[in-house]
């Protein structure tokens, strides 16, 4: 229930682009920014009051890109979100996610493809959480959210349309082309995601089986989109990060301009070696067609590690089928052998065109007990320490874990991170995966440690533009501006007060589970998640779903 809540005299910084901070008094009520005024001149003598002085208010964040997908149901306290001051997340990215889906077999394929993303707990898992209140019940994407609602979130969560499970349920796990009548029913079934609630589509274009689809299958449905609902995006998880980058972000650029889509770059970042520098580059990509008049936004994590599942490695043809083909290949030594060679020594699309160096993979938390010593190390350490080679670790987690487990990838490069995140279309995306114990540092960090580190410490950007990028401007890309993403009068009560000379991220690759500090109060809707720096376990978000006239609520 949403108390009335007056602040007194915080230092307003309202999520606008160039906006000047401001000291003034702000009282909630009913869920809603009620008043802004004058320090003193607000009258409510049944609001709780909070001493804010010399604390910064700002809306909430929101996180662009987020893999919290199960995790709203079977953590619904959402630490990891709430503590840094993640008011609203985007769920169903990369391409694949656990709705649409048509068969129980469906479904079940997608849980283990994407387990080490959220896990896969058991129907008794999840019931000693919900009571077994719809958990893997549904079949639509509207169902999906349905069970969002009942069950209710601690965030407001917004969905895009999974591209890889409308080629699954169309054209099967297999690589192959889309015929013709496979795009109609692609497309209805976007059709059908959008009518339901969606803001958009993504793809996961290095994740099968949307990797398998074409340039122009891509553009039909983005084409659709573009057509039937204005103000939707594409959000590309592109075919390379690695030596077929640029060529990779030139194909959704160009899928932008020629068929009227928003696109949104997820994850926008430039990792290895082959890519260091070459921000300036895809910068200037970017800006041409802005000039051009295409719709272009990105998100990026402010870290230089990337996080992956290990079984995304391997290449495409290996993991053709789905889960069941995949450990079956693995367990034929001559086709493990041409795996190993294909990873190692020649380099696949699973690794983006560039062979695996071992020294640069660590592993999240494994499951299977034999091999519990693996977790949170390298995979080049774990083979010194044993006297085995790299690859055969690599095989055995993966088929001992069953294609869970996530992987840390240490091949990131920090000019290119500061110079994308310095770009006025910038947003920010966590790309957090939250299972297991050794995750990594972006899912309890990535705000703070753009407010603490990037704007406080080292001035890339003014507190104030520092906040838009991770408030407005994400709203707007949402279409739920000005309702959410600023601070005014009339706007959702989804706000932060937090300490601008401490805010900070605290996380670290040893310790990646360490809150933020900083930040005293988070409020959802009116309701205070955070207070005092203490967790309420309230569930007061909402699914925001975009309506007939193109409106997000």
């Amino acid at each position: 229930m949403a108390t009335d809540i007056l602040f007194s005299s915080p230092t307003v910084i309202s999520g606008e682009e160039s906006a000047t901070p401001f000291v003034a008094d702000v009282l909630v009520s009913n869920g809603l920014i009620a008043r802004i005024g004058e320090p003193g001149s607000i009258d409510a003598p049944s609001a709780r009051a909070i001493d804010a002085q010399g604390f910064v208010l700002s809306p909430g964040f929101i996180d662009m890109h987020a893999h919290s997908d199960l995790y709203l149901l079977t953590h619904p306290e959402h630490e990891t979100k709430i503590s840094q001051g993640c008011t609203t997340e985007v769920i169903g990215q990369d391409g694949i996610a656990y709705a649409p889906v048509r068969t129980t077999a469906q479904l079940q394929a997608i849980r283990e493809q994407i387990a080490g993303w959220n896990g896969n707990p058991t129907d008794e898992e999840c019931a000693s959480v919900y009571g077994g209140m719809g958990m893997f019940e549904w079949r639509t994407l509207g169902e999906y959210l349905d069970c969002l609602e009942r069950n209710k979130t601690a965030t407001n969560v917004a969905m895009l349309v999974p591209q890889g499970n409308l080629r699954l349920l169309t054209c099967g796990p297999h690589d192959g082309v889309a015929t013709p009548s496979d795009m109609q029913d692609q497309v209805q079934l976007l059709r059908e995601g959008m009518n339901q609630g969606a803001v958009g589509i993504s793809s996961g274009l290095t994740y099968t089986p949307g990797m398998y689809a074409s340039t122009s299958e891509l553009g039909v449905l983005c084409k659709a989109l573009a057509d039937e609902y204005a103000g939707a995006f594409y959000a590309p998880h592109h075919r390379s990060y690695g030596s077929g980058a640029m060529e990779s972000y030139a194909e959704m650029l160009h899928l932008g301009g020629s068929t009227g889509c928003p696109v949104h770059l997820t994850h926008a970042t430039l990792n290895f070696a082959e890519n260091r520098g070459k921000a300036p580059l895809l910068i200037s990509m970017i800006d041409e067609e802005l000039a051009r008049g295409v719709d272009v936004t990105l998100d990026t994590y402010p870290y230089l590690p990337g996080c992956t599942t290990l079984a995304a490695l391997i290449p495409s043809w290996a993991s053709s089928g789905g889960p069941a083909e995949t450990l079956r290949r693995l367990g034929d030594p001559e086709t493990r052998e041409m795996i190993r060679v294909a990873v190692e020594e020649t380099g696949c699309d699973g690794g983006h065109g560039i062979p695996t160096n071992w020294e640069e993979i660590q592993l999240g938390t494994t499951n299977d007990e034999s091999i519990s010593g693996y977790s949170g190390r390298r995979i080049s350490e774990i083979a010194d320490s044993l006297g085995r080679r790299p690859h055969d670790i690599f095989f055995e987690v993966l088929i001992k874990d069953r294609l869970a487990t996530s992987c840390l990838m240490h091949v990131g490069n920090e000019a290119n991170v500061r110079a994308m995140m310095q770009h006025r279309v910038h947003m920010a995306g966590s790309d957090a995966i939250l299972h297991g114990e050794t995750t990594h540092p972006r899912a309890y960090g990535t705000f703070t440690r753009y407010l603490g580190h990037y704007s406080r410490a080292l001035g890339l950007l003014p507190l104030p533009d520092m906040i838009a990028h991770l408030t407005s401007r994400p709203a707007k890309r949402l279409g739920v501006y000005p309702a959410r993403g600023v601070v005014r009068v009339g706007s959702a009560a989804d706000l932060v007060l937090f300490d601008a000379a401490r805010v900070g991220d605290r996380a670290t690759f040893e310790q990646p589970k360490l809150r933020s500090e900083g930040v005293r109060y988070v409020l959802v809707n009116g309701v205070v998640a955070l207070d005092e720096g203490e967790m309420r376990g309230v569930r007061a978000g909402r699914v925001l779903r975009r309506g007939r006239d193109g409106r997000v609520a």
